[in-house]
């Protein structure tokens, strides 16, 4: 009997814009301390892109993938982006990337989940690796916030940021690689959080432009409710139908909304913070960004075969879990 054969992370880059917007930049445009927002989100800092583009950031956090790999351009099959923050509406961003890394031989699409963009881009590629119509696939999670961020907002400007990182998949039959996922999502959640302008239901136009409508919107109350309902709902499944308890994962890798999401669905879950990955702190909300930038920055703690649990709200409502064995071990 053939092994099994699942798709594996074999590589994790991330990129940061350097420029920092801290919370006393933030005290000097809108009407807010760093004391507010630090209780009420844990945010300390968040980056901002500046003289680059989505694709800019997109390519470097590839670039930095294949240095780390040695993968050569030319080998990669796919290359899937998540973001919602793309240089245009069209062409995709994901094969403006492969065209400024020279990834002649892959093709590419945009994944605009929102903050669940990444968790949907990786099972996404995982089933082109599980199925072998790809040998290298490289999923991408990254937004640039920043773009669609009303800075005279408070509900909104102090959250979100600016980052992202990428994965490399390839075929494992050792038993590491993607072991189980949930996908959900449900429409009637788009009243909540939304970008109402720029689409083909409100066409950018001097009105549109001028009521501020290209700017994300968020009623910050229903959202949170179910961003716990949602990750807390997913990962308890995934695991009653692993026959796991959370004493079995290793690390729970949660999207980086704010500190109170993340702190509830932990306690939910009843799993042990220090077991949590966080980097809300230094930079906010990156929306597709936050798990691939947590994978890269707790990198050097996970072990060959640690046992990780993703998991992601977003706006549209959209949310998920997935169940994964870690391949790499350290840095």
């Amino acid at each position: 009997m053939m092994p099994h054969t699942r798709a594996a992370i074999t590589g994790v880059s991330g990129f940061v814009p350097p420029h920092i917007l801290s919370n006393s930049d933030l005290e000097k445009m809108v009407d807010t301390n760093d004391e507010w927002i630090t209780t009420r989100t844990g945010i300390k800092e968040r980056r901002i892109l500046k003289d680059m583009t989505a694709s800019d950031m997109g390519a470097k956090i590839v670039e930095r993938l294949m240095e780390k790999t040695g993968l050569r351009p030319e080998e990669i099959d796919m290359i899937i982006c998540a973001t919602i923050t793309g240089d245009t509406i069209m062409p995709d961003t994901a094969n403006t990337i492969g065209h400024k890394i020279g990834a002649i031989n892959a093709f590419g699409y945009d994944i605009g989940a929102a903050c669940s963009g990444f968790l949907f881009a990786l099972v996404t590629g995982s089933k082109f690796i599980e199925t072998g119509s790809c040998k290298k696939v490289v999923v991408i999670g990254m937004d640039v916030m920043s773009a669609i961020i009303d800075y005279t907002d408070r509900s909104t400007c102090i959250i979100f940021g600016d980052g992202g990182g990428a994965v490399l998949l390839e075929a494992n039959s050792e038993g590491y690689g993607i072991r189980d996922s949930i996908m959900r999502g449900d429409g009637s959640g788009r009243q909540y959080l939304y970008l109402k302008a720029g689409g083909s239901q409100y066409p950018a136009s001097h009105e549109t432009v001028d009521a501020h409508e290209h700017y994300v919107v968020q009623d910050g109350r229903p959202v949170f409710k179910m961003a716990v309902k949602g990750m807390v709902s997913s990962v308890a499944e995934l695991l009653s139908r692993n026959k796991l308890t959370t004493e079995d994962i290793d690390w729970m890798v949660p999207h980086q909304a704010n500190i109170r999401i993340i702190n509830s669905v932990a306690e939910a879950l009843n799993f042990p913070l220090e077991k949590t990955m966080q980097i809300i702190e230094q930079y906010g909300n990156t929306t597709a960004g936050t798990l691939p930038l947590c994978l890269w920055e707790y990198e050097s703690r996970l072990k060959r075969g640690d046992t990780l649990m993703l998991t992601a709200f977003g706006g549209g409502f959209t949310w998920g879990a997935c169940l994964l064995t870690w391949a790499l071990n350290g840095e």
